[in-house]
Order: structure tokens, then sequence, then C-alpha cells
């Protein structure tokens, strides 16, 4: 079932067998609350079991870029496009957020963006990037990186 963030209402749904539940809700918040605001966008979210397309999209992204294999469960994603750029996101059981900028005209920005929410570690397979920290109201500190895709999907 597909769910609408509440960014004013944190909510757990969805994301309760994670052991940083409330710091990834306000995670997933965050990312609600910027969406809204900036593309007047309502970001929902369905359950990995129903998202294995986005999922696999982001996946293969990490893999043929970077090698990269996240060892975490993923527990919800969504996909939509604004203004041109199409964005995809997956929510781990571990904290940790994985977002797609892919911007459909040649030549825009792509990239790839990874958050972990407040209190977990950094997840062995991520140890090679450094991560900036920001302070969240719905999520604490968020710790950010990212890296530039460099081929097509």
């Amino acid at each position: 079932m597909t769910y609408a963030v509440d960014f004013t209402t944190v909510s757990t749904v969805g994301l309760e067998s994670s052991p940083v539940t409330d710091a990834l809700a306000g995670l997933r918040a965050n990312e609600a609350r910027y969406f809204k605001n900036k593309y007047d966008h309502v970001f929902t979210v369905e359950p990995a079991d129903k998202a294995a397309s986005i999922i696999d999209w982001v996946h293969g992204i990490l893999a043929d870029e970077r090698g990269i294999v996240i060892a975490s469960r993923p527990l919800e994603a969504t996909e939509f496009e604004v203004e041109g750029i199409r964005m995809a996101y997956v929510f781990y059981e571990s904290g940790l957020s994985i977002n797609v900028m892919y911007t459909l005209a040649d030549g825009g920005k792509r990239a790839v963006g990874f958050k972990l929410s407040d209190g977990m570690d950094i997840p062995s397979e991520l140890s090679a990037f450094k991560f900036a920290r920001q302070k969240s109201k719905l999520a604490g500190t968020i710790r950010g990186s990212y890296f530039v895709i460099k081929n097509a999907y």
C-alpha cells in the first residue's frame, strides 16, 4: 500500500523493524518536507516488495558505477519525476537512505546520494565515502555523501 509521508506528524509506519526507527522516520519526513516546499510534490513511499523495479534500478547503478552492494534489507522505496528530474529513494532497515537524482535531459546533473540516520554506523560498503553532517529538526543529525553518475541508465 502506498503511504503519503507526513512531515508535520512524523510516523514510523513501514519502518518498525529498523533499529533506528524514529531517526529513519525523521529522515524520511525530512525528505518529504523538502519536496513539498521546493516542488509542491507529495512524497509517497511503498513497501519494498511492491517497489522491486525501483530498488533494482538503484542497486544496478550502485553496482555498475562503484561495485557497491548494500547489505541491509530495503524497507520502502519511491520514484517520481519533478521538473525533468527522475528521483528514486530507497529506505533501508539499517537506517540508510539512498537517493538517485537523474536529470532526463542530456548533460544534466546525475548523482547518487547517501544519508545515514542519527545513531547508525557507516555501513562497511560505504566506508570509502566521507560524510558531512547536517542538522534537521525532524531527523536530528543527518550524515550525507554522494557520487556523480557517469553512465546512462
